[in-house]
């Protein structure tokens, strides 16, 4: 099933990617539009709970704060803790982040697993940036917040590393480029690289599903296709968005396509 979640001032939620640890709005603001997205997450079957430690996600924003290297993100505030929060209520025992710059992209993942704000130990927690001057400044963020040597991070093509890989995906993380003017549209074929690999339940989180819709058509048309994902639900909490998409077990599908909306606001194009 396809769902829309809209928090009310979404639209005017701004942040400066310059200036990513700045306050926006009072914190119990921000923690009740992170509630509302997940309690629709819940409710189209994507997640299975809406709780998360918030002394642990604190303890990792601190961290990140305190010591990331951030030349500039697109990861605001509200989206840093709503990507934690699902990661930390799903607990992926593999977690992918494809496209993740300097790193701050993959923390916000990996942190329910790594450093001081982690409530797991997952598998294996993998960030992938192919430029590789990032993909350094990333693998020296993650370390200055990770002395057990959780997080894994390789310059390279996510592509290419994604179609070695022999190990199943429970989490999929996409924020990737791609080359000569594909930007954003390489999203479906790094999902579908990933695809075979993720069992029934296993997540996709698409940053950019609000301010880059029209380049992710044929993504949305993967991920709200009901034969291979459950749930799809676009999440718009700010200018970026994250469409949030479990994959269906094998007997799932074949029926005719439904449509639901969750809606405060103007009505946006699909």
């Amino acid at each position: 099933m396809r769902s829309t979640h809209e928090a009310p001032n979404w639209r005017t939620y701004k942040m400066s990617y310059s200036d990513p640890h700045k306050e926006l709005e009072p914190e119990g603001d921000e923690i009740a539009v992170v509630d509302g997205a997940l309690v629709t997450l819940r409710d189209a079957g994507v997640i299975d709970d809406v709780s998360y430690d918030h002394a642990k996600f604190d303890a990792h924003r601190a961290a990140v704060r305190d010591n990331f290297d951030i030349p500039w993100t697109a990861i605001t505030p509200r989206m840093q803790r709503l990507l934690y929060a699902i990661n930390a209520i799903h607990k992926p025992e593999v977690m992918i982040a494809v496209g993740i710059f300097c790193g701050n992209t993959y923390i916000s993942n990996a942190g329910a697993g790594v450093g001081p704000g982690a409530v797991y130990t997952p598998r294996r927690s993998v960030g992938i940036e192919i430029r590789t001057e990032e993909a350094d400044r990333a693998r020296r963020n993650v370390a200055s917040i990770d002395p057990d040597g959780v997080g894994e991070i390789h310059g390279c093509d996510g592509i290419e590393w994604l179609r070695e890989f022999d190990d199943s995906v429970d989490l999929l993380y996409i924020d990737a480029d791609g080359r000569d003017g594909q930007g954003k549209r390489i999203y479906r074929e790094i999902a579908e690289t990933a695809l075979p690999k993720m069992p029934a339940g296993a997540l996709v989180i698409a940053h950019n599903s609000v301010n880059s819709a029209r380049d992710l058509a044929e993504y949305f048309a993967l991920v709200r296709d009901e034969s291979e994902f459950g749930a799809s639900v676009n999440v718009f909490i700010d200018g970026e968005g994250i469409e949030v998409s479990r994959k269906a077990p094998p007997s799932a599908g074949g029926g005719r396509k439904r449509t639901a909306s969750r809606r405060h606001g103007d009505a946006l194009p699909p």
